[in-house]
């Protein structure tokens, strides 16, 4: 049996990411979003567009995706509930987030420096991609009371960084979904993946062809 749901948010779950970008005095600010998806070496993500980094991205046009793994729930958790932009924003005062600058170091990530990008890398983060935005979009254009409020942007990955923990035995260049664990958001909540459950018909297609 189904029922009528007016949910307040749709947040079934996906991956957490860690946007690493550059603050306009040059510092680094470090965000934790779940909203995102990927096509290719393409990544849509949905952002606050009051958010610091909304606005470091419409600013720099560049950043870094870090994708913790289960083992970095507790650091993530550090960066809730807090913001690089000073003000806060009035919905996240509602909230009850606080201004953090230096967000690397209150999480206990480590930055490494750049590579095809401005922005640093998290250490810790299994995986690392450095992207370049490409295009902008504000959402809800047919909803006067939303519009404006969320933007989305496109970025194209410019390079990508594994940790060898993670890879296929013997290939550089593919990830062995039995040693990924990323961490993974569900309404509001930290989840891990579980076993296989099912044979999957499209991993018998070589991940080459999709390139």
């Amino acid at each position: 049996m189904h029922v009528d749901s007016q949910t307040a948010i749709l947040y079934f779950g996906t991956p957490v990411v860690l946007i690493s970008t550059v603050n306009e005095d040059g510092s680094y600010n470090l965000a934790p979003m779940s909203s995102a998806f990927w096509l290719g070496w393409r990544c849509m993500i949905g952002l606050g567009s009051t958010s610091q980094t909304a606005q470091n991205l419409l600013r720099t046009r560049e950043c870094v995706l870090n994708l913790p793994s289960v083992a970095e729930a507790a650091a993530v958790d550090r960066l809730a509930l807090t913001t690089g932009a000073d003000p806060v924003p009035e919905k996240k005062q509602q909230r009850g987030y606080r201004h953090v600058k230096e967000k690397f170091t209150l999480a206990g990530f480590t930055p490494v420096a750049p590579g095809t990008v401005t922005a640093p890398r998290a250490a810790e983060c299994p995986v690392q991609l450095e992207a370049t935005v490409t295009a902008v979009h504000s959402l809800g254009q047919d909803d006067p009371a939303q519009y404006g409020r969320i933007i989305t942007f496109e970025l194209k990955i410019r390079q990508v960084y594994l940790d060898t923990a993670i890879l296929l035995d013997g290939s550089p260049d593919r990830v062995d979904p039995d040693k990924w664990r990323p961490l993974i958001m569900s309404f509001q909540h930290f989840y891990g993946l579980g076993d296989k459950v099912h044979p999957s018909a499209l991993a018998q297609i070589p991940e080459r062809l999709y390139k």
